[in-house]
Parts: structure tokens; sequence; C-alpha cells
């Protein structure tokens, strides 16, 4: 049996929801998987609780130690920090990781226009950034999609 880890943020609404979407995505792609989801692990995240940051580290790493791959939400201003040390953790393994990336600036690279602009001002950046460093751990052994529907292809294959 496959198992899988899911790194997301999981404090606010929305990647509550992308968490319970992306995670019945996995489900649905690979049936019978072993799929942990962080803030489904009530032993840690429980905010009524008590969870120390040794505790924490602790049973994520146990994790990821344990999963044959990894899919990690990179959206946001930033990668969030608990993903992006996910992904630094998980890249030690040398085992797939499955990155999904859903901001909509990713279109319209192919308008010269944009490109002109960044050029002429680097202010005028239509595009996000992402962390080069961490990237190139996921593209070391993985792949980075724009869709829960391609996610869903990519674990697939």
């Amino acid at each position: 049996m496959k198992k899988g880890y899911l790194a997301n943020g999981l404090f606010g609404l929305g990647d509550r929801l992308v968490n319970e979407l992306v995670a019945k995505e996995i489900r649905a792609s690979l049936p019978g998987v072993d799929l942990y989801v962080p803030q489904e692990n009530a032993a840690i995240n429980d905010k009524m609780a008590y969870a120390d940051s040794l505790l924490i580290a602790s049973a994520d790493i146990e994790a990821l130690k344990e999963s044959d791959f990894l899919v990690a939400v990179i959206d946001g201003v930033e990668i969030d920090s608990g993903v992006a040390a996910e992904i630094g953790a998980f890249s030690m393994l040398d085992r797939p990781i499955y990155a999904l990336y859903t901001d909509t600036r990713q279109q319209g690279r192919e308008n010269t226009k944009k490109i002109e602009a960044l050029i002429a001002d680097g202010t005028e950046n239509q595009f996000m950034y992402r962390n080069l460093f961490v990237i190139g751990l996921i593209k070391q052994n993985g792949v980075i999609v724009s869709s829960i529907e391609e996610l869903g292809r990519a674990l697939r294959n």
C-alpha cells in the first residue's frame, strides 16, 4: 500500500478547504492510499489541546519518513514556511514530490507585453516568484502541476 503526505498550511479556512479537496483527489486517484494529512492528526493539531514544537516536529518527520511520496501545495504570497520545511526534509529521501501551484498569474507567459514590461521595469512583474531553492528540491524528484485534476493525473502515472 502506498503512503503519502499532504503538506499545506492548515490554520485558515481556505487552506483547510483546499486540503480537503486535494486529499479527496489523492484518495480517489490512488485507491487504498494511506494519506497523512496533518490537519487530520488531532493529537498535534487540536488547538484546544497542547502539543509543543518537539511533538509536532516528531509526528510530522515520522510521517514524512514513512511516506512514499509528498504532495505539497505551494500557493500563497510565499510558500508556507512549514511546507517549505517539509519539502526540504522529504527531498533528502529521494522520493517523488508533487507540488500543486494554482496561482493564475502563471497564465499568459507567452504574452510579450508582460515580458517587455518586466524588462523595462522590474516592479512591473506580472508573475509570481517562488523560492528557487525550494523549486529546485521539488524538480529534483518531482513535478509541479497547476490544478487538482492535473495532480490526480500525475499521481496515477
